[in-house]
């Protein structure tokens, strides 16, 4: 009895020792595993995290180069076009529009002369305005046409009037019969188309000795 209670407890007390060994080692052995897998997600995590910054500095650069710079200057080739554009616009205006007005007002000033109204106020230097007026017993109301001044008068404000006498609804203020505004912005006009010409000229100067060198 005393050898068997010797051997039982000594047998129960080492299996209580073994089982708690290995206890406490599968306890260490989670832990570790524990510990291992917490550093694994934490390198994992900080290697995110540094591809990230290092994704997001690259569109930071890619989105850099992708946006146009500002304040460019034009080019030499990109002058003369647009010199050149505007020398012909200028000229055309000056040509084609401005001159031929002066010289229809300069038609009118041996016209008939007559009292008018001012019937439609607006820009009257594009031919925006009206006038209005008896001749040979009727009223008539008239345009009045491209370059003539007059207009900051209001409605109703009289001015004189030179007509063709065989047709009164070509008529023109007296004060415009000399050519006017239209022959002040032809010269104007036709001033800058020069200016405009001898720029694109010079870039054009400018692109051959780029070429020869």
């Amino acid at each position: 009895m005393g050898l068997n209670g010797t051997v039982d407890g000594g047998g129960s007390g080492a299996r209580t020792g073994s089982g708690a060994g290995a206890v406490g080692g599968r306890r260490s052995r989670n832990a570790g595993s524990a510990g291992n897998g917490s550093g694994r997600a934490g390198n994992a995590g900080s290697g995110n995290a540094e591809s990230g910054s290092g994704n997001a500095g690259a569109g930071g650069w890619g989105g850099r180069a992708g946006v146009p710079e500002t304040g460019q200057h034009l080019g030499p080739r990109a002058s003369l076009l647009m010199s050149l554009a505007f020398a012909l616009l200028l000229g055309a205006l000056s040509a084609l529009v401005m001159f031929p007005a002066a010289q229809h007002l300069r038609s009118l000033q041996d016209g008939e002369r007559a009292r008018a109204a001012l019937h439609t106020a607006g820009a009257c230097m594009t031919g925006q305005c009206k006038v209005t007026f008896e001749a040979n017993g009727q009223t008539v109301v008239a345009d009045l046409p491209v370059g003539s001044g007059g207009g900051k008068s209001s409605v109703g404000a009289a001015v004189d009037v030179r007509y063709q006498a065989d047709d009164p609804r070509v008529v023109a203020r007296e004060q415009d019969t000399g050519g006017g505004g239209a022959a002040l912005l032809a010269w104007l006009t036709a001033g800058a188309a020069v200016f405009f010409l001898a720029l694109s000229g010079a870039a054009a100067i400018f692109l051959a000795r780029q070429r020869r060198t």
